[in-house]
């Protein structure tokens, strides 16, 4: 019988036994370059081409070395995932307890830093090595719930043989990622995993639920934060004549007085020094408050950047981070990229000229009238790059210069994105 990749979850859920079977003929079909009665399913077929690219060994049950254990709580103070943990722990944990799996939580490089859940299931893992500070990133260990979930960028089933490494066949993961929310950056992957006999057709839409409630704490968290922040600036606002703006120590705004409310500054790496130059504000000096920094324009702050070539360089190398990064007579600075405007900025380096806003709608939906959206998101970078990015166009600035660093597979390019510009990119490699 021939099955669509699209039926795939439908069959095992009649016959998971049967549909083992069959993925696991279709897997070693495709991976020998034969015909295969059934088709992997795009974002599973799309992940073996990664991993065939990138040289990944599916016979050969690689291992990382783990972390060690002072790494492994450095990282779990640093992550706002920690903020996050009790919601996965009530959303995923006691259902996962029953249904013989285990909840994993795992850092944006694909570090488990979290595990819990069935006892028995937990032993099980250990023996391929799904361990607290284990690697699962794709370029690890292949196809699974945490690494295709983070390179997706959406949620993602690894059933039985859609696992890369043959070794991992017996296993069910179903992962999805969670990133924050004031910026898209993807934060880590929450993880449900266990033999593949107790794989239920729901778990993904289950999994997928709980991340967006996890991403939901954390952006309450932020606007806790950002509401202790603006009681502390008031009466310090109140007293300003002039112009100048209360921002966390990330550079979301908690207060302004003076001036324009902006959503966030780009700060650069080192705040405290006299004079510090904003690519939205110009020559600022600022002040340290409690949880943030009281920036304020210097009078007559309209004089232009520091002379100097400015240097942007886009770095879209990595599958799972993309970053910008200027350097220039201002100082430098580096903001970490959505993925939408990971796509936009690239698109914009691609046509130094300028693109129009039905431009880019075209550019990344394949429809010309999604101006709206276009707009809306031209915005939010224009809030960070300042007169670095020019619009009416939408262009970087002329005296810029822009080096875009690739992966070294250009098939690598954005692995999450659907744009048609991008998809023509990756096709003309």
């Amino acid at each position: 019988m021939t099955h669509s990749p699209t039926d795939v979850t439908r069959f095992a859920a009649v016959d998971n036994a049967q549909a083992a079977r069959v993925l696991d003929e279709v897997r070693d079909a495709t991976l020998a370059g034969r015909p295969a009665q059934l088709d992997p399913r795009p974002v599973i077929g799309e992940s073996w081409g990664r991993m065939l690219r990138s040289g990944v060994d599916p016979d050969h049950d690689f291992r990382a070395g783990l972390l060690g254990r002072d790494e492994i709580e450095r990282r779990r103070r640093d992550s706002p995932l920690r903020h996050a943990l009790p919601v996965l722990r009530e959303g995923l944990l006691s259902v996962a307890d029953v249904a013989h799996h285990i909840m994993v939580v795992a850092d944006a490089e694909g570090r488990v830093l979290w595990r819990e859940g069935s006892r028995s299931v937990l032993r099980k893992a250990d023996g391929f090595g799904f361990e607290i500070g284990a690697a699962w990133g794709e370029d690890v260990v292949g196809t699974n719930g945490i690494g295709t979930p983070a390179v997706a960028r959406r949620p993602v089933q690894v059933f039985a043989a859609e696992h890369f490494v043959r070794s991992h066949a017996t296993w069910t993961c179903t992962g999805a990622p969670i990133t924050d929310p004031r910026d898209g950056r993807l934060l880590g992957v929450v993880d449900i995993s266990g033999p593949w006999e107790t794989m239920h057709p729901a778990t993904l839409a289950w999994v997928g639920s709980v991340a967006k409630l996890a991403e939901a704490r954390l952006r309450e968290r932020h606007l806790t934060s950002l509401d202790r922040l603006r009681s502390v600036a008031a009466p310090i606002l109140a007293r300003i004549e002039g112009r100048a703006i209360a921002v966390d120590k990330d550079g979301w705004t908690a207060a302004v007085t003076g001036m324009p409310h902006l959503d966030r500054l780009a700060l650069p790496r080192t705040v405290g020094a006299d004079r510090i130059w904003l690519p939205t504000l110009g020559l600022c000096s600022a002040e340290p408050l409690p949880g943030g920094w009281l920036v304020r324009p210097h009078r007559g702050q309209d004089e232009p950047a520091p002379r100097g070539t400015t240097r942007i360089a886009l770095d879209l190398g990595q599958p799972r981070r993309w970053s910008l990064a200027v350097a220039g007579g201002a100082g430098t600075w580096t903001h970490e990229l959505s993925p939408r405007h990971a796509e936009l900025l690239y698109l914009l380096a691609l046509n130094r000229a300028g693109r129009s806003a039905s431009g880019l709608a075209d550019d990344v939906f394949g429809d010309p009238s999604r101006t709206v959206t276009v707009r809306a998101e031209m915005s939010r970078v224009r809030r960070y790059l300042g007169a670095l990015l020019e619009h009416r166009p939408y262009r970087f600035c002329e005296d810029a210069e822009i080096q875009v660093i690739l992966p070294d597979d250009p098939l690598d390019l954005l692995p999450h994105s659907t744009a048609p510009a991008v998809l023509r990119a990756r096709s003309a490699a």
